[in-house]
């Protein structure tokens, strides 16, 4: 499926394109959760990357250490550059929400960032189906900013968004209210690598799903 290109999403990372890659490349606190979740994989493991952006850093960590990754962006234009940049990963074009996936398909799924610009209601929704499609034992990684907001009006790198996320503990009640159990969670603070950013809170949280 090709994801319409006016959706607000598709349309500022669109714009975005591979400044985001440069912006965030120097997040340490990324790169220690994707070496946590290597830690933890099975060899050659199937992962779900939603929101896959460029491919790097995570599409491409995963894959250069042997795994089966696919990667699920709304924008067309990170979709290519990932392609591109990632020839070792499969990439679509899609909205995660309306993917269907299979029952304990993935053996991982990574949530870096990328459900930010979804409501409420949405982002608990889609946590649960992802929780659904990891294998009993799989993993889960969520990231996201850790603040209480909803719906509000920003400038992210130039364009124009509608953020919306949850305080910490909300952040947490979403992942357990999924029915995983929270393994790990890690705390930093990163300014991004472009013009007038400003610190942003980051939280890192890793999940189980129990194995049956």
């Amino acid at each position: 499926m090709t994801e319409d290109r006016r959706h607000p999403a598709a349309e500022a990372f669109d714009a975005i394109g591979a400044d985001y890659e440069t912006a965030f490349a120097g997040s340490q606190a990324h790169r220690a959760s994707l070496e946590t979740l290597l830690a933890q994989l099975p060899p050659r493991g199937r992962i779900l990357d939603v929101g896959s952006g460029t491919g790097r850093p995570t599409a491409h960590t995963l894959a250069a250490a042997g795994h089966d990754v696919l990667g699920v962006d709304v924008s067309p234009v990170m979709v290519d550059l990932a392609a591109r940049r990632v020839p070792g990963a499969t990439f679509r074009n899609a909205d995660i929400r309306q993917v269907p996936l299979d029952e304990g398909a993935f053996d991982a799924v990574c949530v870096y960032f990328s459900l930010l610009q979804m409501s409420r209601e949405d982002q608990r929704a889609l946590v649960r189906r992802l929780a659904g499609a990891l294998r009993p034992g799989g993993r889960l990684v969520l990231a996201t900013i850790p603040l209480d907001v909803e719906g509000v009006e920003a400038v992210f790198m130039g364009q124009e968004v509608r953020v919306t996320s949850f305080g910490p503990e909300e952040c947490r009640a979403l992942v357990t209210g999924a029915g995983l159990t929270l393994t790990q969670e890690h705390d930093a603070v990163f300014t991004p690598g472009h013009p007038g950013a400003v610190p942003e809170p980051h939280l890192y949280l890793h999940c189980l799903r129990e194995p049956v």
